[in-house]
């Protein structure tokens, strides 16, 4: 079976109680946790929310910003990954989610060194608490203020030189699989997959992210799930909707129109194998 999770980024209007509440009664497995929204409803009472519901944790995000341009210095930057890191394994988190930080002042291999810093630091302490990392690259389009990483193979190339077998990448459908040529190059890199987001979208971004329904765009969700469940991926597939094209919409027609396409996809997927 899919293994459903709903990013709170998804939700942005709801509280974090309404969401675990919502995400329960709609039948999902996980939620995907926003860290500020956590944090304003109070980590500990969070945490038994959650477990009264018996909700797993597809993922914390996130840690990151390593190379100052979102204003932290780099030391501010760590401590605050530290905690998160070490919040993920109180609440029995399967992942934390890790963006790199815009270049700002930085040259592209200046930047890559600092991340490269971090990541050991953080991989080595994350092991030592059960915690997975997952490095998301981002679409060039909309990446600025956020990553420098914007494709699979410069990830690749940071969880080499790192090397810990508890880092690897997350994998967002928006940023990455609006290239065309996604599906003959994916099965390859299923095993480097801590995660999986979903995300569909009718355009490349411009400056914003601005998602849609899932398969309203023009990403092959299906095939791309099918690809992942059939060379070993057994991880969760976590829906972040965000942007004008579904700002407007209820949530709980998000949720209910994600079981729905969710179900199609487990179809295709147990037809497959028979």
């Amino acid at each position: 079976m899919l293994r459903l999770s709903i990013n709170e980024l998804s939700t942005f209007r709801w509280s974090f109680e309404e969401d675990v509440l919502h995400y329960h009664q709609s039948g999902f497995e996980a939620i995907g946790v926003w860290l500020p929204k956590l944090s304003e409803y109070g980590e500990e009472k969070g945490a038994e929310l959650i477990r009264e519901h018996g909700l797993k944790i597809s993922s914390l995000q996130w840690a990151g910003g390593f190379t100052g341009s979102d204003g932290r210095s780099f030391r501010q930057s760590m401590h605050d990954s530290l905690d998160t890191i070490q919040l993920a394994a109180d609440l029995g988190a399967e992942t934390v989610v890790v963006i790199a930080g815009g270049r700002g002042g930085h040259t592209r291999n200046h930047a890559s060194r600092i991340l490269r810093l971090a990541l050991r630091e953080l991989s080595e302490a994350a092991q030592a608490v059960g915690v997975e990392l997952a490095l998301e690259p981002m679409h060039i389009g909309c990446s600025l203020e956020w990553s420098f990483l914007n494709t699979i193979p410069q990830c690749l190339d940071i969880i080499a030189n790192i090397a810990r077998p508890n880092l690897g990448i997350v994998f967002d459908c928006y940023h990455l699989a609006q290239d065309p040529s996604i599906l003959s190059w994916l099965d390859s890199i299923v095993p480097y997959v801590k995660l999986v987001q979903l995300g569909d979208a009718k355009h490349s971004p411009v400056g914003q992210q601005n998602r849609c329904l899932l398969g309203e765009g023009h990403i092959p969700l299906s095939s791309i799930v099918h690809t992942f469940q059939s060379h070993g991926y057994n991880g969760f597939y976590e829906l972040e909707l965000i942007g004008q094209e579904v700002e407007n919409l209820k949530y709980e027609q998000i949720l209910g129109h994600t079981k729905k396409v969710a179900a199609l996809w487990q179809t295709a997927v147990t037809g497959s194998k028979n």
